[in-house]
This record gives structure tokens, sequence and C-alpha cells, in this order.
């Protein structure tokens, strides 16, 4: 029973909870940004490009060798180079955004550390010594 313990105390503890919480953030971010890039980035630069639609861009080097009933006996290989540059473009969205905030929070950080601290408070001894000063002056 000492294994179980020992891994909950370890899966409850908060780095390991707020990494699991990034994943699964970042998962959704990269399925926002593939979506982005997919669906409203890239049929545009296929029509300026001459209506080119990415996901069909490939190049075949071997067909696929047919029998007499028409059914696939070896298949063909392909490389499909438009599916490649769309995940690509994935890439570099998903990595500006991320630098843009890890930017932000060095900002924010380099604030923070750049904030005056408030001068200690003095101790006792200098509270006393003060004191003790102040009725030197007096007399």
């Amino acid at each position: 029973m000492g294994l179980m313990k020992e891994f909950k105390s370890f899966a409850m503890r908060g780095n390991v909870v707020d990494m699991a919480v990034g994943i699964i953030i970042g998962g959704a971010f990269g399925k926002i940004i593939a979506s982005f890039v997919n669906d409203v980035l890239m049929p545009p630069i296929g029509m300026m490009m001459g209506g080119v639609d990415f996901k069909e861009l490939k190049f075949v080097l071997r067909d696929d060798v047919l029998n007499a009933a028409g059914e696939v006996v070896t298949k063909g290989a392909t490389i499909f180079y438009g599916n490649f540059i769309q995940t690509t473009v994935d890439f570099i969205i998903i990595a500006f955004a991320i630098f843009m905030m890890i930017k932000a929070m060095n900002n924010m950080k380099k604030k923070e550390e750049a904030k005056p601290s408030p001068p200690p408070a003095p101790t006792k001894e200098e509270t006393l010594l003060g004191e003790i000063r102040d009725l030197l002056k007096k007399e």
C-alpha cells in the first residue's frame, strides 16, 4: 500500500497538477491553431497560388499496382508535402505564440524586480540606540 500512497503524493503535488493542466490547454491550443491554419489561413493562400489545395499537394514515388478487378495489390509510395507545409505553419504560429507569452511573462517579472523594495525596519538595537541618542540630546 506504500507504493499507492507515494504515487498519490507525487501526483497531487502542485507542479505535477500544473503540468497536467498545461498539457491539456496546450493540446486544445494546438487544435485551435491547426483549425486556423487548415480552415482559415491556407485556403486563401492556396487561392492566391492558383487554386492550390495544400492537403492534395503530393509527390508520387510509385503508383498503386492494381489487379484485373481494380483492387489495390501493392500500395504505392507518396510524399504528401502539402500536409507537411500545413504542419510547419502550425508549428511556426504556436512557437510564435509561446514566444510572445514568455516574453510578456519575462517583462512582467522584470517590472516586478525593478520595483524598489521598502527599506527594512530598524532592528531593536537601532531603535534603542535612537532613543538613547534622543534622550542625550534633551539633556
